[in-house]
């Protein structure tokens, strides 16, 4: 028998939970990304649903805001054929003071199945894995700075369609790395799935050189940060994380860091932009390389929708 210490596992080695891609083997990886090939296709049919969640409950837990990724989370469910509840959390017991884990019994109480959970603090999806029972699946939307094990799986499916393989590729991730979980999920996929070169570019405000211990390269300069590269996937300014002056202006930022067409230039002729959203057109990045070519910003968004069934689909195949 399989025994595993990491919590996304049962003891046959088989995912029960996705918390992070942090632990997860290639095999997982590689596995989640099959699975979600098989789901592109739904997009062009004209009924878009299969049976696969027919009679399972899906419980969106959103206590930070979201769009895309509460959205792709309930079309990826409904067309898993799933029942779809979306908790309205500024209005539930939980604004009157009641604890997450006494919020998820009650919900549990009602037969959930799968809990998505997007939380400001890192490690909550982990503690309601914890303490749900064996047949009741959690997958984190993102926690803290911690990770957004989805987006980086979408983020992994994206290069894949585009580039093939991940073993000769080099890919920067741009801005602000310190508050973002989406770069240590991609840092993490990245890795294990076989890429050579990864680096984080951005200010050392927001690239602190202890991220080299993640075995990434660090630069402080754009030009030189993106140089050959095949993939540049830009971030999002974490203005709402971010404690005391780490920038001067957003207007420097972009001078500075902001990716515009002619620093494009540096990368190679055949490299992808792409970023997870929300865009802030003018301070990470230029409209012009938004809405350019090289840009696989909004394909992102709809592979989103396949890699979340993936998820749902396979976490919700096996029991703790």
């Amino acid at each position: 028998m399989f025994l595993s210490k990491n919590p996304q596992l049962n003891s046959h080695g088989e995912l029960i939970h996705l918390l992070s891609t942090e632990g997860l083997s290639r095999e997982h990886l590689t596995h989640i990304l099959d699975t979600a090939a098989q789901f592109v296709s739904i997009n062009d049919r004209e009924v878009k649903k299969v049976p696969l969640l027919r009679g399972k409950s899906v419980f969106n837990l959103f206590f930070e805001n979201s769009t895309r990724t509460r959205t792709t989370f309930e079309i990826a469910a409904k067309r898993l054929s799933a029942d779809v509840f979306n908790l309205d959390i500024a209005r539930s017991s939980a604004s009157k003071g009641e604890s997450l884990l006494d919020t998820i019994a009650n919900l549990s109480a009602m037969a959930a199945d799968i809990f998505v959970v997007r939380h400001s603090e890192s490690g909550a999806p982990y503690l309601i894995a914890q303490n749900v029972a064996p047949h009741v699946h959690v997958v984190n939307a993102g926690d803290g700075r911690h990770a957004h094990p989805t987006q980086g799986l979408l983020d992994m499916y994206t290069i894949r369609h585009y580039k093939g393989d991940f073993t000769n590729l080099r890919v920067a991730i741009v801005g602000d790395v310190l508050h973002s979980r989406v770069a240590r999920s991609d840092i993490h996929a990245l890795t294990t799935l076989g890429c050579p070169e990864v680096r984080v570019v951005g200010p050392k405000t927001l690239v602190p050189a202890s991220f080299a211990q993640l075995g990434v390269q660090v630069f402080h300069e754009l030009e030189e940060g993106i140089r050959d590269c095949d993939v540049v996937i830009m971030l999002r300014l974490q203005n709402e994380r971010m404690s005391g002056a780490l920038l001067p202006s957003s207007q420097e930022y972009f001078h500075s860091f902001g990716l515009t067409h002619e620093k494009l230039l540096r990368a190679k002729p055949d490299a992808i932009v792409m970023h997870p959203g929300p865009i802030n057109r003018g301070v990470e990045i230029d409209s012009a390389v938004v809405d350019g070519a090289q840009s696989v910003i909004l394909p992102q968004v709809t592979f989103g929708i396949a890699v979340r069934m993936a998820v749902m689909s396979i976490v919700a195949s096996h029991d703790a």
